[in-house]
This record gives C-alpha cells, sequence and structure tokens, in this order.
C-alpha cells in the first residue's frame, strides 16, 4: 500500500455507489478526466478492470464487489474523524433539492415537509419529480434527484434505504354509496361492486394484489394511471377503490368519502426514503436525509382497527 493514494479510496467508493463517472466528478469537485485517470491508477494497482461501462452506468466486477466494503468502511471512518468540514445550515444557506414522490406523496406527505422547511431552513427549496420505480435508482446515481420516497423494497449497492412507517390498505367509497352504508365492507359485497383500480409506475402493488389474490379483477371497471384520480371517481360514482390508510384519510378531508374496513388482511407496505450512501452525499445531501427521516418518520394515521372478517 505504500504507493497508494488514499484519495483513490473515496473516488473508488462514489464510482461504486453512483456508476457515474459524472457524478463522482461533480461529487469531488474535481473534473471527469481526473476522476478517469484515478480511475486508471486504480485499476493498474489492483490488476482488475473493477468497473465495466453498461447501458445504466457502471457495473463493479467481482473484484470491486469483495473491495467496496473494507474500502467504504475505510472513507467512513476517516470522514467521521474529519467530520467532512462544510457542515450545513439549513437556516442560513440557500439549497434546492430534487425529490422524487409518488402522487400519494405530493398529497400527504409533500405539505408536511414543506411547512416544515418554512420553520426550520426557510431558504431550502423543492423541485418534485414523478416517481418511477423503474428509473428512480438510476436518476439517484447519475444525481437528477437527491432523494425518493417510495413503498417497494429496491435493493441496490448503490442505495440506502432508511423506513419511516408502516401503514395497512382500506376501502373507501362515496358518502352516500347506495349499498355500502356500515363502515365496513363484507366479501360477498366486494365481488358484487364494481371497482377502481391503480395501475401505474408509483410501485403501490398492495391494492391490486389483494384484488387478484382474492378474484376481483374481472370486478374492475376503471384502470388509472394515479391515485389522487380516485375520490374524483369515487364520489360521483357507486364504484369501490383499495388503497393506503393514510392517504384514504387526506381525500375524506376533501371529498364526500367514507373509509370502510376490509374483510380480509392485506400485507402492510412500508414507505422508506432511499438516498446514495453517506460517503457520496454532500453535506446538504445529509442533511435532506436527515430532515426527510425526522419529519416523515411521524405517524401519519391512528393506531389500526380491528380488521373485520366474512368468510362470504
Amino acid at each position: 500500500m505504500a504507493d497508494f493514494d488514499l484519495n483513490l479510496a473515496r473516488v473508488f467508493v462514489l464510482l461504486y455507489e453512483t456508476g457515474s463517472v459524472t457524478v463522482t466528478a461533480e461529487a469531488l469537485h474535481v473534473t471527469q478526466p481526473t476522476v478517469s485517470y484515478s480511475l486508471g491508477k486504480l485499476r493498474r494497482h489492483f490488476g482488475d478492470e473493477l468497473f465495466r461501462r453498461t447501458g445504466r452506468g457502471l457495473a463493479p466486477t467481482a473484484v470491486a464487489q469483495r473491495l467496496y466494503e473494507p474500502l467504504h468502511r475505510a472513507v467512513s471512518e476517516i470522514d467521521g474523524v474529519l467530520q467532512q468540514v462544510g457542515d450545513f445550515d439549513p437556516a442560513t444557506t440557500s439549497a434546492r433539492f430534487a425529490i422524487a414522490l409518488s402522487d400519494l406523496g405530493e398529497v400527504t406527505l409533500l405539505p408536511r415537509l414543506v411547512a416544515a422547511a418554512r420553520e426550520s431552513a426557510p431558504h431550502v427549496s423543492f423541485t418534485v419529480s414523478p416517481l418511477d420505480v423503474d428509473d428512480v435508482e438510476r436518476q439517484l446515481g447519475r444525481g437528477e434527484v437527491d432523494a425518493f420516497v417510495a413503498t417497494p423494497v429496491l435493493t441496490s449497492h448503490r442505495t440506502v434505504r432508511v423506513p419511516l412507517f408502516r401503514e395497512r390498505y382500506v376501502g373507501m367509497v362515496a358518502d352516500d354509496h347506495p349499498r355500502i352504508r356500515s363502515g365496513a365492507v363484507t366479501m360477498a359485497q366486494l365481488r358484487r361492486e364494481h371497482h377502481a383500480s391503480v395501475v401505474g409506475p408509483s410501485g403501490h402493488r398492495g391494492p391490486r394484489d389483494a384484488l387478484a389474490a382474492h378474484d376481483l379483477l374481472d370486478r374492475v371497471t376503471v384502470e388509472v394511471s394515479r391515485f389522487s384520480a380516485l375520490p374524483y371517481l369515487l364520489e360521483t360514482t357507486d364504484l369501490v377503490a383499495i388503497l393506503p390508510e393514510y392517504v384514504a384519510e387526506a381525500f375524506i378531508e376533501s371529498h364526500r368519502l367514507r373509509i370502510v374496513q376490509l374483510p380480509f388482511e392485506t400485507e402492510p407496505l412500508e414507505v422508506a426514503v432511499y438516498a446514495r450512501h453517506d460517503a457520496s452525499r454532500t453535506a446538504a445531501q445529509r442533511w435532506l436525509v436527515s430532515f426527510l427521516v425526522e419529519v416523515l418518520r411521524e405517524q401519519v394515521s391512528p393506531a389500526q382497527l380491528p380488521v373485520t372478517r366474512d368468510p362470504a
């Protein structure tokens, strides 16, 4: 190791986590040729290609996968000792963050984020983009978004997942629904009614899976791409929809709707923040992740009510 520049360890860790020479250069405040030169030195030192170019960025080789953990640990320990000069002060510093949210996140979580930021970080602003679970990890790696909030469990060596809260799914109908009048719906009623379902890029598969598990897909009359369309559909029709409880509670505040308990259990959904690894975040991005977790980890709905089961 006598001829190994320890700065190369940081380059390696960032390349591994971002999969991008461009993003690594931006994080280190150097030019892309400088990063490419460092990568060349790393390849010569370890006698391996380390990263191969693919359509989705740089992919680590088997040797790089073995090197990542010890080098990441070393960089993190050094950062902890030095405390990475250049802390972000949200009370005085201006910054614009790019985050990706589903339409549910825009309806229920974004207002809380903005309200909290106006209090503690008045010079911070946000650009919100639609969540596409098939592409958002690439966007994060390339620096197009600073963080995103999602329910699917996405497994990637380039991201860190921080759970926020768990929720259940509930049914929703118009307040004056002609047949469903109580606070719970039976299986027999669900089989007689027609349903509205969401099919889109947000990754919320729970309602759709529940319909499929109980042979109700053939009762779906309307398919939409966004959950935010549901309250307008439901309050003017006799359709039934399944959606997360915290979102349903937000919808009933401004629409003529009712929440009804489902006759079966659904797998709880877990909402989480995704971000780059700490070593590849700027000081501002480290603050952002802490802020998202602090604000959004608060439980957003009351304790769950018991589920009413109906074997019919």
